[in-house]
């Protein structure tokens, strides 16, 4: 059975609020809106949020995002579908193993980063499908409302 919302992890990129991220969820006639975009597109705020939670006036940029099981969307590879990619350190992959040594009897973790090490990892492609479950935004333009007093109190109520 597929989900019928997205996450909407919104970030806000003025420097008076701190770069604060802000959750939300895209469901239904919006939901749709997003279906066919890519990463780098622009999307207005209007289709984010619900009711009057929405982002009237704002311009989000996608830039990424995840699939239901967590696997991060690539900017790179063409599409919507899992594909397996030789990659070296970059989006999605840190380029470091863990060892682990034991010295004067206590156990310790060391990264070992080998020159030239490479790993076959899964990534989505840059376009959003019905299996993406996060999408990740950025403010481009802002309207008069600031974000904090939009979507902050979705975040402040289910705490409480």
């Amino acid at each position: 059975m597929a989900d019928t919302t997205f996450i909407a992890v919104v970030n806000d990129t003025d420097s008076k609020n701190g770069g604060h991220s802000y959750n939300t969820s895209i469901s239904g006639n919006n939901m749709s809106q997003f279906l066919g975009k890519k990463i780098g597109d622009m999307i207005d705020g209007i289709f984010v949020g619900e009711g009057d939670k929405t982002l009237a006036g704002y311009k989000l940029e996608i830039t990424g995002g995840s699939d239901k099981t967590g696997t991060p969307m690539r900017s790179d590879l063409q599409g919507g579908s899992r594909q397996s990619v030789l990659v070296t350190a970059s989006t999605g992959f840190k380029g470091h193993d863990l060892v682990h040594k034991t010295k004067g009897g206590e156990k310790r973790r060391f990264r070992y980063k080998p020159d030239g090490m490479r790993k076959r990892r899964f990534f989505r492609g840059n376009t959003i499908s019905q299996d993406t479950r996060q999408i990740n935004l950025k403010v481009i333009e802002a309207a008069n409302k600031s974000l904090a007093d939009i979507l902050a109190s979705d975040s402040e109520e289910s705490t409480e």
